[in-house]
């Protein structure tokens, strides 16, 4: 008996489907990284935002705390004059009771800082980094004391990627009408302003500078403080502090060249 076994031959993929296939899963697996990509564009966009927002509310809020201690003395001007700039660098600079709360008061409270290390002048100023960007930098030192080496050459940074900082004072400015004002001379060094409006802006923490969005934050403040006359100030203490000729102030507080003292006071 002959047996015979026919067999069909199974059929193949062409490799016009092979190519189809390949192309439609590259489709596939194209689309999934491209969402996986919008959704980290997203997260990173959403993180640089809060990070931001919340850096924002650091600078100001520590703004804001140094703001409500402020001291001015007006027969010992050469150490509490109260300035702020504007323009190409602006700053902020001032001599405040400042709270324990206060970055860096650790450093001013040892032993070496004296009963009165909670009063000192603090600068806000920009300062240009290793990547050719702005950072809001604070600096402080002790009255009646230099600024040590070590606030001058490593201040504390407080917002990177500064796109603008702003400080205007309302009140009267050469006769005009009440407003707000961004020129300070330093006629009126010997003042307090009622109240300061600072406006910050921040660029995103990304490489990519061209698309990055920024965040900008404005706060008003209340200045409570008012100066002390002369006359209350020799009531308190006899002989008011400083005496001799007033001095004039630096032109910029924040600037620092080698060799200079911004926040240097003579006696």
């Amino acid at each position: 008996m002959n047996i015979h076994h026919s067999s069909r031959p199974g059929r193949a993929f062409t490799l016009i489907e092979i190519m189809v296939a390949v192309m439609v899963f590259s489709m596939v697996i194209a689309s999934i990284y491209e969402t996986w990509a919008l959704v980290l564009r997203a997260t990173q966009v959403g993180q640089d935002a809060a990070a931001q927002a919340q850096r924002q509310r650091v600078v100001l809020r520590t703004i804001g705390d140094a703001l409500m201690g402020v001291e001015s003395f007006q027969g010992s001007q050469q150490y509490y004059w109260f300035k702020l700039g504007n323009g190409d660098s602006p700053f902020l600079s001032f001599v405040a009771h400042l709270p324990d709360t206060f970055p860096r008061q650790n450093k001013f409270l040892g032993a070496d800082g004296g009963p009165d290390a909670s009063s000192r002048r603090v600068t806000f100023s920009l300062s240009t980094d290793e990547k050719g960007e702005l950072d809001l930098v604070l600096r402080q030192s002790r009255i009646l004391m230099d600024m040590d080496d070590d606030e001058k050459q490593y201040p504390l940074v407080l917002a990177r990627n500064v796109k603008q900082f702003t400080v205007e004072w309302w009140g009267t400015n050469n006769l005009d009408e009440a407003g707000w004002n961004t020129e300070w001379d330093d006629t009126m060094t010997n003042t307090i302003p009622q109240m300061l409006r600072v406006h910050l802006v921040l660029g995103a923490n990304t490489e990519k500078a061209n698309d990055a969005p920024t965040f900008a934050a404005t706060r008003i403040y209340t200045v409570p403080s008012q100066m002390m006359p002369v006359q209350v100030q020799q009531g308190l203490g006899g002989r008011p502090g400083g005496g001799g000729a007033f001095m004039q102030p630096p032109v910029n507080p924040g600037a620092t060249t080698p060799g200079s003292n911004p926040n240097r006071m003579g006696r």
